[in-house]
């Protein structure tokens, strides 16, 4: 069964072999050293402004998505989002296969020093195959909309037995025009610490790379394990897209 939608319309027509080589682009050593120094990573122009827009445009009721979440009914936060429904869009979907095999190797050597029993394949078809298998059948990549006042509490997205440790969120909105404030943020406690806060720069069209609930720490006598959190700060003025890219589907 095809898992992507065809061109939705204005979607831009680039093809999955042209979102696989911009990946391909990318210093994956670089990247991830910062993964294990920080926690998070930055992927550069990982969408287009074109690419942006087309997918920020979506925003609103239609079988593109499956539910609509209002934040502050829940306490978590202000402002709103909608999960995509499968067939996810082209793009979408191409961003998140051809992510999967440069990040696998990350996740496996983390749950490696973290001593977590799970392993993942090198496709994300493989890995999604699990999810399914263990029920968890629901796609999880979202788009957000933050208008003025608007926030995210910090929070981890664990949907269910099957998590895979990182994931991605793509700024579709240009700060200092769209929007003002919204800075993405995260924090890291460590044993016996107090939290460390990181506020991550982002461009329009910049992904974020980081963990979606631990990872290792190298500390004097070996590795240990740090828990993260994200959100979102209070916009200021104007309005903010956000496209997160989960890799485990939801139960």
């Amino acid at each position: 069964m095809t898992n992507h939608k065809a061109l939705q319309p204005g979607e831009p027509a680039r093809n999955p072999q042209a979102t696989h080589a911009r990946i391909a682009t990318y210093d994956w050593d670089a990247i991830a050293a910062d993964l294990d120094r920080e926690g998070w990573a930055v992927l550069p122009g990982l969408f287009e402004d074109g690419d942006c827009d087309t997918i920020a445009g979506l925003y609103g009721p239609s079988d593109t998505f499956r539910s609509q979440i209002h934040m502050a009914r829940h306490g978590f936060g202000q402002g709103e989002y909608r999960y995509f429904a499968y067939p996810l869009p082209s793009l979408i979907e191409a961003t998140r296969t051809a992510l999967f095999p440069y990040i696998a190797p990350i996740a496996n050597g983390w749950h490696e020093r973290m001593g977590l029993e799970a392993r993942f394949p090198n496709e994300h078809a493989a890995f999604l195959k699990r999810c399914h298998e263990a029920g968890q059948r629901r796609p999880t990549p979202l788009l957000l909309e933050y208008r003025a006042g608007d926030y995210n509490c910090l929070h981890q997205d664990l949907y269910g037995e099957h998590v895979f440790p990182l994931q991605v969120a793509v700024l579709l909105s240009e700060p200092g025009e769209d929007f003002t404030g919204g800075e993405f943020v995260l924090t890291e406690q460590r044993p016996r610490m107090q939290s460390r806060a990181a506020v991550v720069p982002l461009g329009k069209g910049d992904g974020v790379l980081f963990a979606v609930n631990a990872r290792p720490h190298r500390g004097s006598r070996g590795d240990y394990r740090v828990n993260l959190r994200h959100g979102v700060s209070k916009v200021r003025s104007g309005k903010r897209h956000t496209l997160g890219i989960i890799f485990h589907d939801a139960a």
